[in-house]
């Protein structure tokens, strides 16, 4: 049997800047570069997350690609990150270190499973606040908040419907402007 090598952050710091890794539980995943669809909803969500929270003074928003560093063995590029200004002492010049307010995943066919599970997992087991995860091909995105240790739904919204967020008290986004 072989022992697993467990890579760190200073091993995904020497990585080519030319493709995009994860580091999940010291094991090192290379992803796809995204499709059209992927970034379109990406500046979708972007751009209204971004003015309610800059017109609020809540916080940063930004898109991937962003390293947020949970632990040693745990970096991952999440497609929209929202740090609040009561968490602004965990942005550096090169990344996040902690667990941002607000994740998104744009949910591909390369990397949905692990979104929706190891992904899920690690940014509970990290403190992630809210996590949504954007369907693509549903036309859906799914809104979970942060319980004792783990993610429980907070909504399931639809082409059509009005998302809320739990985080950002009085963002509503109709998604209809999102999936059109």
């Amino acid at each position: 049997m072989v022992a697993k090598v467990e890579l760190t952050y200073e091993d995904y710091a020497k990585t080519p800047d030319d493709v995009r890794y994860e580091l999940i539980d010291g094991e090192l995943t290379s992803m796809p570069s995204p499709k059209w669809l992927h970034q379109l909803l990406l500046t979708r969500l972007l751009m209204p997350l971004y003015v309610f929270t800059h017109d609020r003074g809540l916080g940063e928003v930004v898109p991937a690609p962003m390293d947020v560093v949970f632990s040693d063995t745990d970096v991952v590029q999440p497609d929209l990150i929202f740090v609040s200004n009561e968490r602004a002492h965990i942005i550096t010049d090169d990344n996040i270190r902690g667990a941002p307010d607000l994740l998104v995943e744009i949910l591909s066919p390369s990397t949905a499973e692990r979104d929706r599970t190891i992904k899920r997992d690690l940014y509970a087991r990290h403190g992630v606040r809210e996590y949504w995860l954007v369907d693509p091909h549903a036309k859906s995105v799914t809104v979970l908040m942060l319980g004792e240790n783990r993610f429980a739904l907070s909504g399931e919204y639809g082409e059509g419907q009005t998302l809320t967020s739990p985080t950002l008290e009085g963002f509503s986004l109709d998604l209809s402007t999102v999936f059109q």
